[in-house]
């Protein structure tokens, strides 16, 4: 039997929906954080002024596989984990010349802190 696609339902007169159709909470402190030329980053903003933040328990996302944006990847998180390249988790970043701050999901957070350190 194929998949359904249900938008939703009435069960004594309750409606339901997929859970996938509900928005996930972001955490406004666990972001993906894209600069200008050092890259990407997924970790806890402890504080921020302008361009400028300082992050804890980051890691930089240097390539991902399973997430067609980061915003997919802030939402989501990766699909294959197995061949993304996220090196080890610093206890302490301050970046500077940030572009974009997408705060993340726990899914996505789970997700991150998920893939194998990539090292040489």
């Amino acid at each position: 039997m194929g998949k359904m696609n249900v938008e939703e339902i009435v069960v004594d007169g309750k409606k339901y929906v997929p859970i996938d159709s509900i928005p996930q909470k972001t955490y406004d402190n666990y972001c993906v954080v894209r600069t200008y030329s050092a890259g990407v980053f997924a970790g806890e903003i402890v504080s921020r002024n302008g361009k400028e933040a300082d992050m804890t328990n980051v890691r930089r996302l240097w390539y991902w596989d399973g997430a067609a944006s980061l915003s997919q990847l802030s939402q989501e998180g990766v699909k294959k984990p197995e061949n993304c390249k996220f090196p080890c988790e610093m206890v302490k970043l301050t970046l500077t010349e940030i572009v974009e701050v997408i705060p993340c999901t726990q899914k996505a957070i789970d997700s991150i802190k998920g893939v194998p350190v990539w090292k040489k």
